[in-house]
């Protein structure tokens, strides 16, 4: 009987415990699952940023000063607004950016990239960060051949080719089922960039390209003219990965203040303000001069350059600017020579004599030293720079005066976008009666400013193609 007894009590026993091991290995549970981080956690806890981007003028390039390009700086300032080092992977056409942007590794895909109704089905956009339109983009050797389209039906019989799996392509395909007349190829093999050449040499009749890239390359491919729009404003975007809400609901948090602080406009201003200055038979001219002058004088501007720490390529367009890097030149208020020096400003240089290129080259670099460094301390980076031309045009005066009107208007009185605002106000009688240097010709610093960095982007570019200067050269 005892047996059974304990037999029933060890039964009994090792169903409590079993039971006991259930209950306790259940509240070990937690009712509450751990949510896994977020991509924008990632890449703050691991500090980087992996971008895909286009190798291209637009986007991101290699510059003189190491990497630049409108939408590089742009990823750059996001990348420093999270606190994360910026890692790049180039891509060089639009079909490479979008492949690459399913990479999950990839957190942005950056490639002056439309949201086009296709698009947005199968990716997704970022914000919006800038506005275009799709331009047709002809030879202007057309243009004496009269054969140069002003609308859609006049691209009958041409030779037309664009980029595979682009927006212009989407947009061509579309004008062609609703029954214009179009010849067009589409081509993974080159770039929008390689076809605006392509078309500059006149290998191809016409390409499609955003306004923003053919206002861009219009300084290097002077054989390049507008034909006409193809579209309405479209809006520029990156493209994320899918499970990426929170970083984009940051990227939008951050591109507003962005926008609002102003950095934007200077970030726009700064590679696109001077494009508004090009012409056509000048900047030829330039290309001519940079053959058949500049190699006469480069070795003074490099040294110059280097002993007062000024980008010779800088100095070489101030003296175009000012002469057409001719030595005698002279003007009817007197100013001479290669740097335009008055008979006062170069006996306090210790010029000697105005037309000899050396002595006049060493002159208006010390004389654009001095400028530099008596800009207003608040004025910092590439806005120094372009404070200093100005007043090298107008004088530093004019230049406090223009900040004040600055001030008057709630602008930055520090940052170049602002002050060009206020700086043909000078002219002006209602302005310049309450200021303390008076009138002055207000609007010519401005142009002065975007022609000479107009001019050092074209020289740089097209020294870079000749192999002439590397990326890292003092410039």
């Amino acid at each position: 009987m005892n047996k059974f007894i304990y037999a029933g009590l060890s039964v009994v026993l090792a169903i409590s415990f079993f039971a006991l091991g259930r209950m306790s290995g259940s509240a070990c549970v937690p009712e509450v699952k751990i949510a896994k981080p977020s991509l924008l956690s990632k890449i703050k806890t691991n500090k980087v940023l992996n971008v895909a981007i286009l190798n291209a003028p637009s986007t991101y390039y290699m510059g003189s000063d190491g990497p630049q390009g409108f939408e590089y700086d742009l990823l750059k300032s996001y990348a420093d607004h999270l606190g994360v080092d910026l890692n790049i992977t180039s891509v060089h056409t639009t079909k490479e950016a979008l492949s690459v942007s399913k990479n999950p590794d990839i957190h942005i895909s950056s490639a002056s990239l439309t949201k086009t109704p296709a698009r947005e089905k199968e990716y997704n956009f970022g914000p919006s960060y800038f506005e275009v339109q799709e331009q047709v983009i002809c030879s202007r050797q057309m243009i004496r051949q009269k054969t140069f389209p002003r609308d859609i039906e006049d691209l009958a019989g041409l030779n037309i080719v664009v980029g595979a799996d682009t927006s212009y392509s989407e947009t061509l395909k579309s004008l062609i089922n609703d029954g214009y007349d179009i010849n067009v190829t589409y081509t993974d093999a080159f770039s929008t960039e390689e076809l605006l050449s392509q078309v500059a040499s006149h290998e191809i009749d016409c390409t499609v390209a955003d306004s923003n890239i053919y206002a861009i390359n219009l300084r290097y491919l002077t054989e390049i003219s507008l034909a006409f729009s193809i579209s309405n404003r479209e809006q520029l975007a990156w493209i994320l990965p899918k499970n990426a809400t929170e970083l984009e609901k940051d990227m939008y948090g951050w591109l507003n203040v962005y926008n609002q602080s102003g950095k934007m406009a200077q970030l726009k201003d700064h590679y696109y303000s001077y494009v508004l200055f090009f012409d056509y038979y000048s900047t030829k001219m330039f290309y001519h001069r940079i053959k058949s002058r500049l190699a006469n004088y480069e070795e003074y501007f490099q040294d110059y350059g280097k002993k007062y720490n000024i980008p010779w390529t800088l100095l070489a367009s101030i003296a175009y600017q000012e002469s057409h890097w001719n030595p005698n030149a002279k003007s009817f208020t007197g100013v001479r020579g290669m740097m335009m020096l008055t008979n006062n400003t170069a006996k306090l240089l210790g010029v000697k004599n105005r037309l000899d290129p050396e002595e006049s080259i060493l002159g208006g670099t010390k004389h654009i030293k001095e400028m530099i460094k008596s800009v207003p301390e608040g004025v910092e980076g590439e806005n120094r720079l372009q404070f200093a031309l100005a007043a090298y045009n107008v004088g530093m005066g004019h230049i406090y005066d223009a900040q004040r009107l600055a001030r008057k208007f709630g602008y930055n009185e520090n940052v170049w976008s602002d002050l060009k605002k206020v700086l043909p106000l000078l002219e002006e009688k209602k302005y310049n009666q309450t200021l303390k240097y008076g009138y002055a010709r207000g609007s010519e610093p401005v142009k002065y400013v975007e022609s000479i960095y107009n001019y050092r982007n074209i020289l740089e570019n097209h020294l870079d193609d000749d192999s002439e200067i590397g990326v890292g050269e003092t410039k």
